[in-house]
């Protein structure tokens, strides 16, 4: 059974940091792509940032050179390290990663979320 478990969140004045983390616990046979999706009260989910296998990176334009984001393969973890916060990156962050459990299976799976506030 495979489970992301993240840790991280927590209240944060505007302009500070903080960094989000998630591991992938569980059999696997690859991890490719990871990343983070959030979503605030009242809006839609978006994505904030991925990362492949490889190393390469994308992130939303309202994140772009305050936010990035790493993995640590050996360890199956994901990173967020936020910067600059502000209260419009309050929301709930979910991990995702695109795992195979078996040679012949694919799929992506979800952490549990976690709570980040950016107050004014």
């Amino acid at each position: 059974q495979v489970q992301l478990v993240e840790s991280g969140g927590g209240l944060v004045q505007a302009g500070g940091s903080l960094r989000l983390s998630c591991a992938a616990s569980g059999s696997a046979f690859s991890i490719n792509a990871m990343g983070w999706y959030r979503q605030a009260p009242g809006k839609q989910r978006e994505s904030v940032a991925g990362i492949t296998s490889a190393g390469s990176t994308n992130y939303a334009d309202s994140v772009k050179g305050r936010f990035t984001i790493s993995r640590d393969n050996a360890n199956r973890t994901v990173y967020l390290q936020m910067n600059s916060l502000k209260p419009e990156d309050t929301a709930v962050y979910y991990c995702w990663t695109d795992l195979k459990a078996t040679p012949y299976s694919s799929r992506r799976y979800w952490g549990q979320g976690t709570q980040v506030t950016v107050s004014s």
